[in-house]
């Protein structure tokens, strides 16, 4: 997390431009009571990355429905990374790795228990379109 909080969304790598411009467009589309799949669907196409759709949105409805806390994103033209945004993606990043375990642990931490199951798939879904789509790891450009 520490990696990504309070860096410029310029220093990141492009998986993690996508995924935070993704969470920004989702809150501002649902605060707007419009379709978030509408709105930032184009977008994953583009990038490859339309097998990681479904996912992303339920990672999101899963935080949105069951989260422990408030989660407080940027607005889409700020160029500096929340510390809510640095936690997805250090999550999503965990989910690409061999720390299936304690990825399920620290979801914990963020849902209800009832919709820990739910998030845990949605993040693996989402690391395997990453994947699929030929994004490294997660990470700033300096590393």
């Amino acid at each position: 997390m520490y990696a990504f909080v309070d860096r410029p969304v310029s220093e990141l790598d492009t998986a993690s431009q996508l995924l935070v411009w993704a969470v920004r467009g989702w809150v501002e589309a649902v605060g707007q009571k419009q379709c978030p799949g509408h709105a930032i669907g184009a977008a994953f196409a583009r990038r490859n990355m339309i097998a990681g759709l479904q996912p992303f949105l339920r990672m999101m409805a899963a935080l949105n429905r069951g989260g422990l806390e408030n989660f407080e994103f940027c607005r889409l033209a700020c160029n500096h990374v929340s510390e809510h945004e640095a936690i997805l993606l250090q999550m999503i990043g965990a989910a690409r790795g061999n720390h299936g375990a304690s990825l399920r642990n620290t979801l914990s931490l963020l849902v209800d228990e009832e919709c820990v199951v739910a998030l845990f798939e949605a993040v693996l879904r989402l690391g395997n379109a990453l994947d699929r789509a030929g994004f490294g790891t997660l990470s700033t450009k300096d590393r």
